[in-house]
């Protein structure tokens, strides 16, 4: 679309916000500052965003308490959890190294932000480091940190998302099973997909 109302330029753009605040402009940094270590390793769930040749993907990452590690200032190791095997976010890196991590703590409006690049390892001692019962990750991506900064919490607050929702609003929203029915015709999915569901997620977690 592109009419007299639309935003084309940084000028235009930055004529429309106006001016970056100086604690914005400040709390970006190149590296793993120690009072952002700290935010990592609290985190028990990030979201993991990349680029590939078919486009962008955002896929959430979450495991106990500090799960991404951090070797040193410039890197990060995230374990690549079981899932279901599509590893849309493994292919792109492939193709496209630049990835970017948002960081969020139950109960904490802020999130932390941190934007690198990634590559796909199975060194024994990486593996090693993050097994859990007994079972490693088949890989793990180790991201080179380019900048680092935490988010403010007006999303959050706005969203309300820390808030326990109503029985009224879950009521709302289609289960696993019934959105597998409606897109394939009924032929995966359904109520009985919905009453498996916790019991073969529990028994593979890892």
């Amino acid at each position: 679309m592109s009419d007299v109302h639309s935003i084309n330029t940084p000028e235009q753009l930055e004529t429309l916000l106006g001016e970056v605040a100086e604690a914005s402009r400040k709390k970006e940094v190149a590296f793993v500052h120690p009072i952002y270590r700290q935010w990592i390793e609290a985190s028990p769930f990030a979201v993991l965003a990349t680029v590939g040749p078919d486009g962008l993907d955002a896929s959430p990452r979450g495991d106990p308490n500090g799960f991404v590690a951090v070797l040193d200032e410039k890197t990060l190791v995230l374990p690549e959890r079981r899932g279901n095997n599509r590893a849309d976010s493994l292919r792109n890196i492939l193709s496209n190294p630049y990835v970017a991590l948002l960081f969020l703590i139950p109960g904490i409006g802020e999130t932390l932000r941190v934007n690198g690049r990634a590559q796909i390892t199975t060194a024994p001692e990486l593996l090693e480091r993050f097994e859990i019962k007994g079972v490693r990750p088949k890989c793990v991506v180790v991201i080179e940190v380019d900048t680092v900064f935490f988010q403010c919490a007006r999303a959050i607050h706005r969203s309300g998302l820390w808030r326990h929702p109503s029985s009224e609003h879950l009521k709302q929203v289609p289960s696993a099973g019934t959105i597998l029915a409606a897109l394939t015709d009924a032929a995966v999915g359904g109520e009985a997909y919905d009453q498996e569901l916790p019991a073969r997620q529990r028994s593979t977690l890892y």
